[in-house]
Protein backbone atom coordinates (compact mmCIF):
# COMPACT_ATOMS: atom_id res chain seq x y z
CA UNK A 1 0.00 0.00 0.00
CA UNK A 2 1.16 3.36 -1.05
CA UNK A 3 2.21 5.98 1.76
CA UNK A 4 -0.79 8.27 3.30
CA UNK A 5 -2.88 6.07 0.85
CA UNK A 6 -6.96 6.92 1.26
CA UNK A 7 -8.18 3.21 1.85
CA UNK A 8 -11.85 4.29 2.95
CA UNK A 9 -13.91 7.63 2.02
CA UNK A 10 -17.16 8.65 2.37
CA UNK A 11 -19.50 11.69 2.58
CA UNK A 12 -20.98 12.59 5.81
CA UNK A 13 -22.91 15.77 4.69
CA UNK A 14 -22.67 18.03 1.84
CA UNK A 15 -19.37 19.44 1.81
CA UNK A 16 -17.96 16.90 4.33
CA UNK A 17 -15.65 13.79 3.49
CA UNK A 18 -14.92 11.25 5.84
CA UNK A 19 -11.40 9.21 5.18
CA UNK A 20 -9.11 6.66 5.86
CA UNK A 21 -5.50 7.77 5.33
CA UNK A 22 -3.34 4.63 5.48
CA UNK A 23 -0.50 6.02 8.28
CA UNK A 24 0.90 3.09 10.70
CA UNK A 25 3.30 5.34 12.70
CA UNK A 26 1.11 8.10 13.09
CA UNK A 27 -2.13 5.64 14.08
CA UNK A 28 0.23 3.56 16.98
CA UNK A 29 1.22 6.97 18.47
CA UNK A 30 -2.06 9.12 18.51
CA UNK A 31 -3.71 10.54 21.91
CA UNK A 32 -6.93 11.95 21.84
CA UNK A 33 -7.01 15.62 21.14
CA UNK A 34 -3.86 15.97 19.15
CA UNK A 35 -4.36 16.70 15.47
CA UNK A 36 -2.46 16.06 12.27
CA UNK A 37 -0.93 18.48 9.35
CA UNK A 38 -1.84 17.35 5.33
CA UNK A 39 -0.68 18.57 2.03
CA UNK A 40 -2.25 17.54 -1.07
CA UNK A 41 0.83 18.10 -3.40
CA UNK A 42 3.92 19.88 -3.74
CA UNK A 43 2.37 23.46 -4.46
CA UNK A 44 -0.52 22.59 -1.64
CA UNK A 45 -0.83 24.34 1.34
CA UNK A 46 -0.67 22.74 4.66
CA UNK A 47 -3.59 21.95 6.83
CA UNK A 48 -4.48 21.33 9.75
CA UNK A 49 -6.70 18.38 10.50
CA UNK A 50 -8.07 16.73 13.58
CA UNK A 51 -7.15 12.73 13.91
CA UNK A 52 -10.75 11.45 14.38
CA UNK A 53 -10.05 8.22 14.97
CA UNK A 54 -6.83 5.17 14.54
CA UNK A 55 -7.10 1.49 14.19
CA UNK A 56 -3.80 -0.09 14.34
CA UNK A 57 -4.45 -3.39 12.78
CA UNK A 58 -5.42 -1.48 9.66
CA UNK A 59 -2.46 0.85 10.32
CA UNK A 60 -5.04 3.68 9.31
CA UNK A 61 -5.65 7.48 10.83
CA UNK A 62 -9.64 8.55 10.07
CA UNK A 63 -9.77 11.83 9.50
CA UNK A 64 -13.30 14.27 8.54
CA UNK A 65 -12.53 17.39 5.76
CA UNK A 66 -15.16 20.01 5.74
CA UNK A 67 -14.43 21.50 1.93
CA UNK A 68 -14.69 25.18 2.87
CA UNK A 69 -11.84 26.74 1.27
CA UNK A 70 -9.56 26.11 -2.21
CA UNK A 71 -7.07 23.60 -0.35
CA UNK A 72 -9.81 21.70 2.15
CA UNK A 73 -12.31 21.23 -1.62
CA UNK A 74 -9.46 19.42 -3.01
CA UNK A 75 -8.77 17.35 -0.16
CA UNK A 76 -12.76 16.35 -0.92
CA UNK A 77 -12.07 15.56 -4.75
CA UNK A 78 -9.52 13.03 -4.14
CA UNK A 79 -10.84 9.47 -4.03
CA UNK A 80 -10.04 6.04 -2.62
CA UNK A 81 -6.14 5.04 -4.32
CA UNK A 82 -5.05 8.39 -4.11
CA UNK A 83 -2.74 9.63 -1.92
CA UNK A 84 -1.58 12.74 0.15
CA UNK A 85 2.02 14.02 0.13
CA UNK A 86 2.18 15.35 2.86
CA UNK A 87 0.61 13.77 6.32
CA UNK A 88 2.27 14.57 9.31
CA UNK A 89 1.39 13.75 13.02
CA UNK A 90 0.26 13.41 15.87
CA UNK A 91 0.79 16.96 16.54
CA UNK A 92 0.06 19.12 19.55
CA UNK A 93 -0.70 18.23 23.31
CA UNK A 94 -3.10 15.48 24.36
CA UNK A 95 -6.49 16.37 25.69
CA UNK A 96 -6.38 17.23 29.69
CA UNK A 97 -8.60 14.38 30.13
CA UNK A 98 -5.63 12.11 29.20
CA UNK A 99 -4.07 13.52 32.21
CA UNK A 100 -6.41 12.33 34.58
CA UNK A 101 -6.85 9.24 36.69
CA UNK A 102 -9.63 6.79 36.63
CA UNK A 103 -10.57 7.74 39.96
CA UNK A 104 -10.73 11.27 39.43
CA UNK A 105 -12.69 10.53 36.07
CA UNK A 106 -15.10 8.69 37.94
CA UNK A 107 -16.04 11.63 40.07
CA UNK A 108 -16.22 14.00 37.12
CA UNK A 109 -19.43 14.83 35.33
CA UNK A 110 -18.46 15.86 31.93
CA UNK A 111 -20.35 17.57 28.64
CA UNK A 112 -18.57 17.94 25.33
CA UNK A 113 -20.22 20.72 23.27
CA UNK A 114 -19.59 20.41 19.11
CA UNK A 115 -20.93 22.67 16.46
CA UNK A 116 -20.96 20.91 13.07
CA UNK A 117 -17.56 19.52 12.38
CA UNK A 118 -16.67 20.11 15.87
CA UNK A 119 -17.85 16.76 16.06
CA UNK A 120 -15.20 14.97 14.52
CA UNK A 121 -12.27 16.37 17.28
CA UNK A 122 -14.47 15.44 20.32
CA UNK A 123 -15.31 11.34 19.23
CA UNK A 124 -11.81 10.39 20.28
CA UNK A 125 -11.92 11.76 23.92
CA UNK A 126 -15.52 10.54 23.76
CA UNK A 127 -14.39 7.24 22.80
CA UNK A 128 -11.71 7.25 25.38
CA UNK A 129 -13.90 7.89 28.42
CA UNK A 130 -16.56 5.30 27.18
CA UNK A 131 -13.80 2.46 27.05
CA UNK A 132 -13.23 3.51 30.62
CA UNK A 133 -17.31 3.33 31.01
CA UNK A 134 -17.39 6.75 31.93
CA UNK A 135 -20.39 8.13 29.30
CA UNK A 136 -20.33 12.33 29.03
CA UNK A 137 -23.09 14.44 28.13
CA UNK A 138 -23.07 15.56 24.55
CA UNK A 139 -24.55 18.64 22.60
CA UNK A 140 -24.55 18.90 19.11
CA UNK A 141 -24.94 21.74 16.97
CA UNK A 142 -25.53 22.85 13.07
CA UNK A 143 -27.48 25.26 11.41
CA UNK A 144 -30.02 22.40 10.03
CA UNK A 145 -30.07 18.46 10.41
CA UNK A 146 -28.53 17.14 7.20
CA UNK A 147 -25.37 19.18 8.81
CA UNK A 148 -25.16 17.02 11.78
CA UNK A 149 -22.60 14.53 11.49
CA UNK A 150 -21.87 10.99 13.79
CA UNK A 151 -25.04 11.60 15.44
CA UNK A 152 -25.36 7.99 15.80
CA UNK A 153 -21.61 7.10 16.85
CA UNK A 154 -21.66 9.45 19.46
CA UNK A 155 -25.26 8.46 20.83
CA UNK A 156 -24.19 5.08 21.79
CA UNK A 157 -21.13 6.48 24.03
CA UNK A 158 -23.24 9.07 25.51
CA UNK A 159 -25.07 9.38 28.26
CA UNK A 160 -27.27 11.65 27.09
CA UNK A 161 -27.28 13.44 23.29
CA UNK A 162 -28.59 16.50 22.69
CA UNK A 163 -29.21 18.52 19.47
CA UNK A 164 -29.73 22.03 18.10
CA UNK A 165 -30.40 22.89 14.98
CA UNK A 166 -30.59 26.96 13.76
CA UNK A 167 -33.72 25.81 11.65
CA UNK A 168 -35.68 23.76 14.14
CA UNK A 169 -35.35 20.74 11.42
CA UNK A 170 -33.50 18.47 14.25
CA UNK A 171 -33.89 18.81 17.92
CA UNK A 172 -34.05 22.00 19.83
CA UNK A 173 -34.42 24.65 17.77
CA UNK A 174 -31.77 27.46 18.26
CA UNK A 175 -28.58 27.29 19.82
CA UNK A 176 -26.29 24.59 21.81
CA UNK A 177 -25.88 27.52 24.09
CA UNK A 178 -29.84 27.35 24.47
CA UNK A 179 -29.48 23.83 25.29
CA UNK A 180 -26.24 24.44 27.76
CA UNK A 181 -28.58 26.89 29.82
CA UNK A 182 -31.09 24.56 29.76
CA UNK A 183 -29.31 21.42 31.29
CA UNK A 184 -27.86 23.73 34.15
CA UNK A 185 -30.31 26.55 34.45
CA UNK A 186 -33.90 24.64 34.32
CA UNK A 187 -32.57 20.90 35.08
CA UNK A 188 -30.08 21.92 37.67
CA UNK A 189 -27.66 19.32 36.62
CA UNK A 190 -24.12 19.81 37.75
CA UNK A 191 -21.24 19.58 35.38
CA UNK A 192 -17.37 19.74 36.31
CA UNK A 193 -15.98 20.28 33.09
CA UNK A 194 -17.25 21.41 29.22
CA UNK A 195 -14.97 20.77 26.74
CA UNK A 196 -16.43 22.50 23.47
CA UNK A 197 -14.90 22.33 19.62
CA UNK A 198 -16.69 24.19 16.67
CA UNK A 199 -16.94 27.93 15.31
CA UNK A 200 -14.69 30.06 17.54
CA UNK A 201 -17.80 32.61 18.20
CA UNK A 202 -19.33 29.75 19.56
CA UNK A 203 -17.01 28.46 21.93
CA UNK A 204 -16.43 32.33 23.08
CA UNK A 205 -20.46 32.55 23.92
CA UNK A 206 -20.12 28.91 25.90
CA UNK A 207 -16.94 30.85 27.93
CA UNK A 208 -19.08 33.31 28.62
CA UNK A 209 -21.82 31.38 29.89
CA UNK A 210 -19.79 28.65 31.62
CA UNK A 211 -17.67 31.36 33.49
CA UNK A 212 -21.15 32.56 35.23
CA UNK A 213 -21.64 29.23 36.22
CA UNK A 214 -18.35 28.03 37.57
CA UNK A 215 -18.00 25.23 35.46
CA UNK A 216 -14.50 24.89 34.02
CA UNK A 217 -14.47 24.59 30.28
CA UNK A 218 -11.72 23.61 27.35
CA UNK A 219 -11.75 25.09 24.21
CA UNK A 220 -10.15 23.90 20.75
CA UNK A 221 -8.13 26.64 18.71
CA UNK A 222 -6.90 24.12 16.29
CA UNK A 223 -8.67 26.13 13.22
CA UNK A 224 -6.02 29.40 13.63
CA UNK A 225 -3.09 26.98 12.95
CA UNK A 226 -1.18 27.48 9.85
CA UNK A 227 2.15 26.09 9.71
CA UNK A 228 1.93 23.54 12.58
CA UNK A 229 5.54 23.28 14.29
CA UNK A 230 5.44 26.98 15.79
CA UNK A 231 8.00 28.22 13.46
CA UNK A 232 5.69 30.91 11.38
CA UNK A 233 3.84 32.22 14.63
CA UNK A 234 0.42 32.20 12.62
CA UNK A 235 -1.67 30.96 15.61
CA UNK A 236 0.10 33.08 18.22
CA UNK A 237 -3.04 33.27 20.84
CA UNK A 238 -3.20 35.06 24.24
CA UNK A 239 -4.18 33.03 27.27
CA UNK A 240 -4.33 34.67 30.66
CA UNK A 241 -1.76 37.20 29.47
CA UNK A 242 0.61 35.19 28.06
CA UNK A 243 1.16 34.49 24.24
CA UNK A 244 0.95 31.05 23.53
CA UNK A 245 0.91 28.80 19.94
CA UNK A 246 -2.31 26.40 19.21
CA UNK A 247 0.27 24.04 17.30
CA UNK A 248 2.83 23.44 20.36
CA UNK A 249 1.05 24.34 23.55
CA UNK A 250 -2.40 23.56 22.75
CA UNK A 251 -4.65 23.03 20.38
CA UNK A 252 -6.64 22.60 23.75
CA UNK A 253 -6.91 25.82 26.36
CA UNK A 254 -8.89 27.08 29.15
CA UNK A 255 -11.81 28.75 27.83
CA UNK A 256 -11.80 31.42 30.29
CA UNK A 257 -8.21 32.36 29.84
CA UNK A 258 -8.49 33.02 26.16
CA UNK A 259 -8.91 35.89 24.49
CA UNK A 260 -11.47 35.13 21.99
CA UNK A 261 -11.47 38.63 20.37
CA UNK A 262 -8.07 38.09 19.44
CA UNK A 263 -8.14 35.05 18.26
CA UNK A 264 -11.24 36.08 15.85
CA UNK A 265 -9.39 39.13 14.29
CA UNK A 266 -6.91 36.46 13.53
CA UNK A 267 -9.19 34.43 11.93
CA UNK A 268 -9.89 36.86 9.28
CA UNK A 269 -6.67 37.97 8.15
CA UNK A 270 -6.71 35.61 5.64
CA UNK A 271 -10.43 35.80 4.48
CA UNK A 272 -9.74 37.98 1.50
CA UNK A 273 -6.59 35.68 0.22
CA UNK A 274 -8.74 32.39 0.54
CA UNK A 275 -12.10 33.73 -1.06
CA UNK A 276 -9.67 34.44 -4.18
CA UNK A 277 -8.41 31.04 -3.82
CA UNK A 278 -12.06 29.81 -3.94
CA UNK A 279 -12.97 31.73 -6.89
CA UNK A 280 -10.02 30.35 -8.48
CA UNK A 281 -10.80 26.85 -7.86
CA UNK A 282 -14.33 27.55 -9.05
CA UNK A 283 -13.16 28.85 -12.44
CA UNK A 284 -10.61 25.77 -13.12
CA UNK A 285 -13.47 23.35 -12.15
CA UNK A 286 -15.84 25.35 -14.82
CA UNK A 287 -12.78 25.58 -17.16
CA UNK A 288 -12.17 21.46 -16.67
CA UNK A 289 -15.76 20.32 -18.24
Amino acid sequence: MNKFEIIVKKELAPDICYMEVFAPRMAKSFKPGQFLIARIDEKGERIPLTIMDTDINKGSVSIVIQGIGASTKKMNMLNVGESFINFAGPLGQPSELMHLSDDELKKMNILFIAGGIGAAPIYPQVKYLTQKRFMPDIILGARSSHLIILKDELKKMAKTLYIATDDGSEGKKGFVTDVLKELVEDKKIKYDIVITIGPMIMMKNIADITKTYGIKTIASLNTIMIDGTGMCGGCRVNVGGKTKFTCVDGPEFDAHQIDFNQALKRLSIYKDTERKKVEDFHKCKIGLH
